[in-house]
């Protein structure tokens, strides 16, 4: 069943008359922490994707959550979303690893989860994920560095965000599997842009922020062949 499901979403994009089923699983950014108009980006799409094709899209954010939390919860999240004509998901969107990479208590504290550690963690998650249905990945986007620490504890930084996204991008690459590198494309466009679309924590999107990510998600090759393209769905980016 998921060799077919892979099958038809990769080989044929997407048949209009298939209603797909989906899991978005990873952290805040998933959950969508800081968004009470919208409920983050994966909402935003849940809800544009019931209207526009009758997908179905769960969302199995938590915040907080790190690799290894993702990774113990994936397989019984991803069975539970079984209950439409007992039809597993088709599509699994990941996007986690940015509590992996704070530091603790200092600025030159510990990472939350040791660099090579976090590296065995993701690709031993993205390889399980991949062999339940087909894997996507959305990246995580900048901090905002001024406002650290994040609960007077966590120190987020540029560098080790590159170099965690880094990381997992690369495995990604190894494994086929389609990466949407939100960092490098929202560092891009500048300090005041980014400070912008963020909250007062320095760490969460704001409304505006997941308006924007949602641009990026409904743009991306491998969700945009899900959607129809005659639809708009605001946002200035």
């Amino acid at each position: 069943m998921q060799t077919l499901s892979k099958t038809k979403i990769a080989e044929t994009g997407h048949n209009p008359s298939h209603t797909l089923k989906a899991v978005a699983l990873g952290d805040s950014l998933v959950y969508g922490y800081g968004d009470p108009i919208g409920g983050g980006w994966v909402e935003r799409l849940r809800r544009l994707w019931m209207h526009d094709r009758g997908h179905a899209l769960y969302n199995l954010g938590i915040r907080g959550d790190r690799t290894a939390q993702v990774s113990q919860r994936l397989e019984q999240e991803f069975r539970l979303r079984g209950e439409i004509r007992n039809q597993l998901p088709e599509l699994i969107i990941l996007s986690v690893g940015i509590n992996d990479s704070a530091r603790l208590g200092s600025p030159d504290g510990r990472n939350y989860t040791n660099f090579d550690l976090f590296q065995d963690q993701m690709e031993h998650l993205i390889h399980r994920a991949s062999h339940l249905g087909k894997v996507v990945f959305v990246g995580m986007i900048p901090v905002d560095e001024s406002k650290m620490p994040f609960l007077n504890c966590f120190y987020y930084n540029h560098e080790d965000q590159y170099r965690f996204k880094e990381a997992t991008k690369k495995i990604c690459l190894d494994k086929n599997i389609d990466y949407l590198d939100l960092f490098d494309r929202w560092s891009a466009r500048g300090t005041n842009w980014c400070r912008e679309r963020m909250m007062d924590d320095g760490l969460h999107p704001n409304v505006k922020g997941y308006e924007s990510i949602l641009q990026e998600v409904l743009a991306w090759k491998p969700i945009a062949s899900l959607t129809s393209k005659d639809i708009y769905y605001g946002d200035d980016r």
